[in-house]
């Protein structure tokens, strides 16, 4: 088992494990896989409930732990996940089930408010007494700023998609309902088992390492960055500290990286020289998403980062190495 903390901390983790039952939504995806892991490695119970829209093979390695649970279901069906809820205590529950970023949100509307904001209600109403919930929202909701002032978690929500605003929605009732943390996650990016290439720092990389070039629109605008690993630190490192952090919520992305477009490009350059980078002065990037964070709140809790943004590029780019997609192609 890799060690994501110091000793003292997997101790803890490991004693907590021994007790603890815990339900992800979504536990097949991008993040739900790695989270997954990291948790029956350190002996909690699992149970991952998701529908496998996106035909996910990411959890057949941990079932010989005898840890992990899968349920083959949908977060929109309110009748079972009522069974579900009311016949398991679940210690804690990681609702990572959701439409998730900017194009597909807007495609699919309807389902988008069904998934990510109607889900959860039902989750508020059905958990038993004493289930606690760790949500992550998106750090998007602060949609379009001047980039130059820090977004603190005090800051006005501004989400401009059907993605930001339904999650704002859904943060804004677990909240009230209490026993719940939120984490607006950063732009997530790494290798995962179910592996997205649509993630900006993953997308940027992957065009850097097969097309060599990247067209830039918007190249200022400015966005904060998170590791996967480090976003599944974060839920461990939150039941760890429950007391301390419940009924909060924390921006969750790494401190060195409030990045722009073009700083972005010029990292993922020097790990890969060969890039060209064409700047569109006309046209237009639909996501305008634009804003610097601050994570100093997570921080105070004594949580630290452990993947840097350019460790994570060579990682994508030795990762792109075994990443063939044939099914559209004849060579």
């Amino acid at each position: 088992m890799e060690e994501e903390f110091d000793t003292e901390a997997e101790e803890r983790l490991r004693e907590l494990g021994k007790s603890t039952r815990i339900l992800i939504t979504g536990g097949s995806g991008y993040l739900g896989s790695m989270l997954a892991e990291m948790l029956i490695a350190r002996g909690f119970d699992v149970t991952v409930l998701d529908n496998l829209s996106y035909g996910q093979n990411t959890l057949f390695n941990l079932f010989h732990s005898g840890r992990l649970h899968f349920v083959h279901g949908d977060v929109t069906n309110e009748k079972s996940m009522q069974e579900l809820l009311s016949k398991n205590k679940f210690d804690f529950i990681f609702p990572l089930a959701a439409i998730v970023g900017f194009p597909v949100s807007e495609q699919k509307p309807e389902i988008t408010w069904l998934v990510n904001h109607q889900s959860m209600l039902t989750l508020i109403k059905c958990r038993l007494p004493g289930t606690k919930i760790i949500f992550p929202t998106t750090n998007s909701g602060y949609g379009t700023t001047s980039g130059q002032q820090e977004c603190t978690e005090e800051s006005p929500l501004n989400p401009i998609s059907t993605y930001g605003k339904s999650k704002v929605a859904a943060e804004k009732a677990l909240l009230e309902a209490g026993d719940a943390i939120a984490f607006r996650l950063a732009t997530l990016f790494g290798m995962s088992l179910r592996m997205r290439t649509d993630l900006l720092v993953n997308d940027f990389t992957y065009k850097a390492f097969t097309e060599k070039s990247i067209i830039l629109f918007e190249r200022k605008f400015k966005r904060n960055y998170l590791h996967v690993r480090d976003a599944s630190r974060a839920f461990l490192w939150a039941m760890l500290n429950w007391e301390q952090m419940k009924n909060k919520v924390y921006n969750v992305g790494h401190p060195d990286y409030n990045i722009s477009k073009e700083e972005l490009c010029n990292l993922i350059r020097k790990a890969s020289p060969s890039l060209n980078v064409f700047f569109a002065e006309i046209g237009s990037d639909p996501d305008k998403r634009n804003y610097v964070i601050s994570n100093e709140r997570l921080l105070k809790t004594g949580f630290t980062f452990k993947y840097p943004l350019d460790e994570g590029i060579k990682e994508l780019l030795a990762g792109y190495q075994a990443f063939r997609d044939y099914r559209f192609k004849n060579y």
